[in-house]
């Protein structure tokens, strides 16, 4: 297009007033874009020029945002890199962008089908979807599933025309088996789907037993998807042409498998990162340790330095989890805890006692058993000291 110097105003562009309503500038843009179609103006290098400007001038009016900067700033305020003023570098864009905003009849029917595409819009199937459960070892190291799924086939007894066998579709009387019906308004044509045949152009009179005049019957399908190593839950996988069949001839819908990880008895997932919460002693947290720690590839030794406390993190790196779209793992952080025994045996109490009272500790006085209660009871502890 022309460097912002030369471009023309939006408002003069289309021959509307600053004013005017968003219906006036869709009104001046429709009429714009029949005078100046490529189809009416084949070889008219001029003509395809305005119809961009056209085009140009309709994507900025007709955005709220884009035509207040443009009000404000003229073309500075929508130029540039965010500005949001369009660039097309030919007709296709335009088609691409406003194809639809009138109906088919503006940029289809009108001039012959499609804006000089061929004829009707490709269409494509149904997708479908089916889900996977992976576990936390799966998902680090990448796996290879069978994945089952349900999608439609062609009827086999029918070959995919829906009528009983013997007999045929018949062309619908209300569209005359185009599938599409044509409304006019003055100059301008919309076309819609037939809401007899529903855009199939044919109608069953005698339907299929098997798939009840459908065409297609639902089969389960196995196939074999690659899973890469790293991925995460919904996470999903698109199985491209493996969905439902177009019944207007199109291609195939995709089967999108989600993804879903399940919880690890030892490991926490955050992102690439693995938690790994473990237990010492507090004799190895307080002379310091070698201990086995686990990570998904096996166990790993970890040095606990004396002095250590409970909750606090080590991290091993490059043994979390892998990215699926880049290189290298995360980390490993393994979480200490320090384990207080809920019983003691004579000799770790009798121990522990000693280092209370060699660290001048305040501890609770040793409580008699039961048995011990029970001995004082019977031989007082006069006769006790005396038989000693």
């Amino acid at each position: 297009m022309e460097t912002m110097a030369k471009k023309r105003d939006y408002y003069e562009v289309l021959g509307v007033e600053r004013t005017a309503t968003d219906g006036q500038i869709s009104a001046a843009y429709r009429k714009l874009a029949i005078k100046y179609h490529p189809d009416k103006n084949q070889g008219d290098e001029e003509a395809v020029k305005l119809f961009k400007e056209a085009a140009e001038a309709f994507e900025v009016l007709s955005d709220s945002d884009k035509r207040s900067r443009y009000d404000r700033f003229g073309h500075a305020g929508v130029d540039g890199p965010g500005g949001g003023a369009p660039h097309f570098t030919d007709v296709n864009d335009i088609f691409e962008a406003f194809g639809g905003i009138f109906g088919e009849g503006v940029f289809g029917d009108l001039f012959g089908g499609g804006g000089g595409r061929g004829g009707r819009r490709q269409t494509k199937g149904a997708d479908v979807r089916c889900d996977v459960t992976l576990d936390l070892v799966e998902a680090a190291r990448g796996v290879t599933k069978t994945v089952k799924f349900e999608r439609h086939e062609e009827c086999s007894t029918c070959h995919g025309s829906g009528a009983k066998p013997g007999t045929k579709p018949e062309p619908c009387q209300y569209c005359g088996g185009r599938g599409q019906v044509v409304q006019s308004a003055g100059i301008f044509r919309m076309q819609t789907t037939c809401p007899s045949c529903h855009g199939a152009g044919q109608v069953i009179r005698d339907p299929c037993g098997d798939c009840r005049g459908q065409g297609y019957i639902r089969k389960k399908i196995k196939r074999e998807v690659t899973i890469p190593a790293g991925v995460d839950n919904d996470v999903r996988l698109r199985l491209t042409g493996e969905g439902d069949p177009d019944p207007r001839g199109g291609a195939r819908g995709d089967c999108y498998c989600f993804l879903h990880v399940k919880e690890h008895a030892l490991f926490h997932r955050d992102g690439r990162n693995l938690i790994c919460q473990v237990p010492i002693t507090f004799s190895q947290a307080a002379l310091g340790a070698t201990i086995d720690v686990p990570t998904i590839e096996g166990k790993e030794n970890l040095e606990i330095p004396a002095g250590t406390a409970t909750g606090e993190v080590f991290r091993l790196r490059g043994r979390g989890m892998p990215d699926p779209h880049a290189r290298g793992k995360g980390d490993l952080l393994v979480q200490v805890q320090v384990e207080v025994p809920k019983t003691l045996t004579p000799r770790q109490e009798t121990l522990l006692r000693e280092l209370a009272e060699e660290e001048q500790a305040n501890v609770t006085p040793h409580r008699k058993s039961f048995f011990e209660k029970l001995r004082d009871y019977f031989v007082p502890e006069e006769d006790a000291a005396t038989e000693d």
